[in-house]
């Protein structure tokens, strides 16, 4: 099997769709990369955050539904969505935060045997969706910053660091995991960490806190709807579809129109699906306007002025061009 390694992206539900771009592209100086609508729902946006060029590990997408509730995350779901920065960052994240009048806490140093640890940042975005800002040592370099944004090269956002998962209880999931070839690498108090051996530090650090009595959820704005882990070609996700089916419930391949998806639920409760790294996002658009147009998949364009009727206006601001 190709080994997996790590995240492509992961999905979640807002609500009102400005201030969910303003947030992830002005606060956090993302690139809004792709400009969409639900395929399920083409009544709705479907944003989609990351790189200057959408690079999987590094998308954070969003299905805005305007008046949706509030969620509230527990057992069986994704609590927490953590973006990748050097150690040397978390300062400079800090103040920016504090400066945009985000409550954000410094919630100290994780793993500190290993590798010196990674320094936390907590905070949530404007819906309640609790993200982190975890500084390493051996993050990435800032090869792909985005152009429109007032972050310093040298303190972008690099991608994904992780996720975190809520269980009762860890071992159907962690033999899921292990089923993906994710293997346990830490563990501190009450939380497991897993990754990939084939993946680098973009998006291959799956944390499972286990909470014996932890309540369940509900879904709604400011939840994590799915996470997506990468495969590469057609030809490998057909593999693991296989692989899957042998012990899970896998649906039939879905064409995403910039990647291919498969989903299946692991046995948590966590919706993961499986995406192509290919066509990308530069397929209908070139990168230097990514995000900029709406648009849509070619089965929806008989219906595109009935549907930009539906969708709420949204204004891209641009900070500055850094690329």
């Amino acid at each position: 099997m190709t080994p997996i390694t790590g995240l492509h992206h992961v999905t979640a539900i807002a609500s009102n769709p400005q201030a969910n771009l303003d947030f992830y592209t002005q606060v956090l100086g993302l690139r809004l990369v792709k400009k969409t609508v639900n395929f399920d729902d083409p009544g709705t946006y479907h944003f989609y955050f990351g790189d200057d060029a959408g690079s999987p590990g590094t998308i954070l997408t969003f299905f805005p539904w305007p008046g949706a509730r509030r969620g509230l995350a527990g057992a069986g779901e994704v609590t927490h969505t953590a973006f990748s920065v050097p150690k040397t960052s978390i300062a400079y994240w800090e103040e920016r935060l504090t400066a945009q009048g985000v409550l954000v806490e410094h919630t100290g140093v994780r793993f500190a045997a290993n590798d010196g640890g990674e320094d936390v940042l907590t905070f949530a975005d404007p819906d309640g969706m609790k993200l982190e800002i975890v500084g390493h040592g051996d993050a990435v370099a800032a090869t792909n910053a985005p152009r429109y944004s007032d972050v310093p090269v040298e303190h972008s956002i690099r991608g994904f660091f992780g996720v975190t998962m809520l269980q009762r209880d860890a071992v159907a999931t962690e033999a899921t995991l292990a089923m993906m070839g994710f293997s346990k690498t830490a563990e501190e108090g009450n939380r497991l960490r897993f990754a990939s051996p084939a993946g680098n530090r973009v998006g291959n650090a799956i944390d499972i806190v286990v909470k014996a009595d932890a309540g369940y959820g509900r879904s709604g704005a400011g939840s994590v709807h799915h996470i997506a882990f990468r495969t590469p070609t057609d030809d490998t996700q057909l593999a693991w579809r296989e692989e899957i089916a042998k012990t899970l419930s896998v649906t039939t391949v879905q064409d995403r129109e910039y990647f291919h998806s498969i989903y299946f639920r692991e046995p948590g409760g966590v919706l993961f699906e499986m995406a192509t790294d290919a066509p990308g996002f530069a397929i209908d658009e070139p990168i230097e306007t990514l995000g900029e147009a709406l648009r849509i998949p070619p089965w929806f364009e008989p219906q595109r002025a009935s549907i930009e009727q539906r969708l709420i206006p949204v204004t891209l601001t641009k900070a500055k061009v850094t690329a």
